[in-house]
Order: structure tokens, then sequence, then C-alpha cells
């Protein structure tokens, strides 16, 4: 027969054993609201970061809506009364100057610009990702190193040569030269290049391929978040573009939409900031609508591009 010690501790197992399921219990239950506390702090922390950045976007659409009175007012008006909603029309007309021939002109010159600098640009990261040859590794880095020349370094020697090639106030100067790769669309294609495997290439090359159909056909398609971030940046560049225009550009019917917001200061003696918003928030419009109808394969771009180095 057992003793009675024996029985004691077989009923405190026993009771120990009832109440590990409530410890547990208990401890999913802290775990659970300490990881649903860190998940409100950091959304609260994105929200706060989100809303700081959005608020120069907020004031210039804010600004855009008030009447003259209320542009300088102390303290500001976020929601000023009334909206005056005529300053869009008023931005557009008031100078009299042709926004639709400068719109067009500005379509143009970035569709272009965007083909070419994602086609000339995935063609070299292909290169340097897919190819062996000598001196590879060399030769990228000295086209990642030209992203370290200032942009006011080359702008010089650009404008005298197309003065003496005859390329001034025309297009050709904005679209020709991003036919000829972006050092920084390279290096981001490149890098989702390596992240393909080459097993589809050498596959591709027991088939009969050549490099240039294994490009076209295996690489560009398996690649369509990359190109879609590399036109992204790059439309982008274009629209918003007013030094090179500026430079290039001197009859006022080759002007583009950037050169349009500038004048707002250099035709008014005292400039309605009104007006020069509300312009601001119709040509910011585009971008935005692109960014929010393309933002997932934006996103996927970006977060692919540096798997593999």
């Amino acid at each position: 027969m057992r003793s009675w010690r024996d029985m004691s501790g077989v009923a405190r197992g026993q009771q120990s054993l009832q109440r590990a399921p409530m410890r547990v219990r208990r401890f999913t239950g802290s775990r659970r609201i300490q990881a649903l506390f860190r998940q409100a702090v950091t959304y609260l922390l994105l929200c706060t970061i989100g809303l700081a950045m959005a608020l120069p976007f907020l004031w210039m659409v804010s600004t855009a809506l008030k009447p003259d009175a209320l542009v300088f007012s102390i303290p500001p008006k976020w929601f000023p009364r009334p909206w005056v909603w005529r300053n869009f029309v008023d931005s557009m007309t008031i100078l009299g100057h042709p926004v639709h021939l400068y719109a067009w002109n500005t379509i143009v010159i970035a569709s272009l610009g965007v083909l070419g600098v994602t086609l000339s640009s995935s063609l070299v990261a292909f290169g340097f990702a897919r190819l062996d040859f000598p001196g590879r590794n060399l030769l990228f880095i000295l086209v990642i190193s030209t992203m370290m020349l200032p942009r006011f370094v080359t702008i010089v020697p650009q404008f005298i040569l197309f003065q003496k090639i005859g390329w001034l106030d025309t297009f050709k100067p904005l679209i020709v030269p991003y036919w000829f790769g972006a050092p920084f669309h390279i290096f981001l294609l490149r890098q989702f290049f390596l992240a393909i495997p080459k097993e589809l290439d050498d596959a591709a090359r027991v088939d009969g391929a050549s490099s240039l159909q294994i490009y076209w056909r295996i690489i560009l398609p398996l690649s369509k978040p990359a190109l879609a971030t590399v036109a992204i940046f790059a439309f982008v560049y274009h629209w918003n573009d007013l030094l090179e225009p500026l430079i290039f550009l001197a009859s006022q019917r080759n002007w583009t939409l950037a050169l349009f917001l500038a004048s707002f200061q250099g035709y008014m003696l005292q400039p309605r900031w009104n007006l020069l918003m509300a312009a601001s928030t119709i040509l910011t419009l585009p971008v935005l609508l692109l960014f929010f109808f393309a933002q997932r394969l934006f996103i996927g771009g970006i977060t692919v591009t540096g798997i593999k180095g």
C-alpha cells in the first residue's frame, strides 16, 4: 500500500496539472496583448510619419482653395471658408498660356524618355547580369561611379555639344540622351536580373535561343515589377524636370508644364500663391494617379531588387 506521503504527492501533481492549462492560457493571453500593443504602437508611429510627410501636399491643396485674403492669414486656416474652386480654372487661364500645348509637349518628352531609358537600361543591365565577358565588374563599377557626378557638372558640356549639332530649342536634348541608359536604372535592373535563375538561360540556349531572344522572351517578361519601377521613376523625373527644359528650350511653343509653373513668378509682379498652388495640385495629380494604380508593381520591384548582389 502507498504511504500517505505518496498519496499527497500524487494529489499535488494532479492539482498542478489541472492548473497548467490556466497558466498556459494566461501566458498566451499576455503574449497576445503584447503583440497587439506593439502592432498598435507601430501603426501609430507609421501614421504619424505618414501625416508629417503628407503635410506639404495638404497645405498645397488647402492654399489652392483659399481666397487671396486668407493665403497668409495668422493663424493659418487649414479649412478655409469659403472654398474657392474657381482658383483651379483661373490658374490655367489667367496668364493666357496655351496650357494644352505645354501638356502635350510634356507628355511627348516623358513618354519617349521613359521608353528609351527603360529599354536601354534593361539591355545594359542584362549584359552586366547575364553575360560573362572580361572586365565586366570593372566596367559596371565605372558606370555606377558616374552617379557621383553632379548634374550641374555635365550640363555645360551638354549644352555646347547640342549647340554644335543644332539641337537647341528642340526636344532632342531632353529625349535622346536617355536612350543610352541611366546609371541608377541600370543598377536597379541588374540587381533584379541577378535574382532570376540562370538555369532558364541555359535551357533556352539548349533550344537554340540567342542572347537577345533570352533578353526579350525570358528576362523582360519576368521583370515586370522592376521595369515598372524604372518607368515610374523616369516618368516622375521627366514630368517634374525644370533645369533641362529651362536651358535647352527657348521658344515658348516648346515649353513644358514645369516651365509654365515657373512662369507664375516671372509674369506677375505679386505672384498669387493660391493660383500657383492650384496649378501645382493639378499637375501633381497625374503622378499620384500613376503611383496609385501601379503601386503593387512599384513596391514589388523595390523589394525584390536587393535579393542577390
